[in-house]
């Protein structure tokens, strides 16, 4: 979590949740860590699987399969993008390497692009570990779920704290000098600083569907039905990765939360297991 890039989840610990060996102990189920699904083979109800630590291959037959494969991190193509002073947060691992950083590199300065759930996390959390923030956003408020009256009081909020805020200004390029990013903005204005996080949307995870024909959207979401069925009704997806319907507007949408994913779990789980 964001939270604990800045240190207030004390405990590295405390965010895993559940290791293999718990999850066969308590549960009876087998858990292949290091072991990626390379391909699903629909009419023989199979999954292709290479062992990433040995390199072997083999099959694995399944009578229902869950495809929670959720998403990655957006990182467009804008010039400059690939310097390491420029992260993603999304594993554990990346956090590890953020906090490194922090504590480690000497780091004073940190740029946040993205005014989402995790952009705002992280520039609170890095303020809180000392960091002179800036906060950058494309559209002209935060938090785009809220209505732009209601984001008002963000933006007053983080301005009280101290976090410098950007809006309506997105970025143009980044240019590593190999002590710090000037991130130049659409407008002109320049923005220095030792770590930039870059938070500004997901991409679903869902090639594996696709190679296996289920029916997707233009934007790669899984489309799922409100059992968390794909277009295979021996196949569900859950999570990141897939396309649902608004339980109030009743369109389709696309809501990359854990909340929502840990609900579609449990849809998944109760209709596998014979509930409707």
């Amino acid at each position: 979590r964001p939270s604990h890039g800045g240190a207030v989840t004390r405990s590295r610990n405390a965010l895993l949740l559940m290791t293999p060996e718990m999850m066969r102990d308590r549960f009876n189920i087998d858990v292949r860590v290091k072991n990626e699904v390379t391909s699903i083979d629909r009419e023989a109800k199979t999954v292709s699987v290479t062992n990433l630590a040995t390199g072997e291959s083999y099959t694995e037959g399944y009578d229902d399969l869950v495809i929670a494969t959720g998403s990655s991190p957006l990182r467009p193509r804008i010039p400059g993008i690939e310097s390491e002073r420029i992260r993603t947060l999304w594993t554990v691992p990346d956090t590890d390497g953020i906090r490194a950083m922090v504590r480690d590199g000497g780091i004073k300065m940190a740029v946040v692009i993205g005014g989402g759930f995790i952009g705002l996390e992280m520039a609170e959390n890095l303020h809180h570990a000392g960091l002179c923030v800036s906060l950058i956003e494309a559209a002209d408020q935060v938090m785009a779920p809220l209505d732009y009256e209601m984001a008002q009081l963000l933006h007053e909020n983080i301005r009280d704290n101290g976090v410098k805020l950007y809006l309506s200004d997105g970025v143009e390029r980044f240019a590593d000098d190999g002590s710090a990013v000037t991130v130049t903005l659409k407008s002109g204005t320049q923005v220095t600083a030792e770590l930039v996080i870059l938070s500004i949307g997901v991409r679903p995870k869902s090639q594996l569907a696709k190679a296996a024909g289920l029916a997707v959207n233009e934007r790669g979401g899984i489309i799922t039905d409100d059992h968390m069925r794909t277009s295979d009704p021996s196949i569900y997806a859950v999570g990141d990765a897939v396309e649902v319907e608004d339980f109030i507007l009743k369109q389709r949408t696309m809501v990359p939360l854990a909340g929502p994913a840990n609900k579609q779990g449990g849809i998944a789980a109760d209709n596998l297991c014979g509930g409707d």
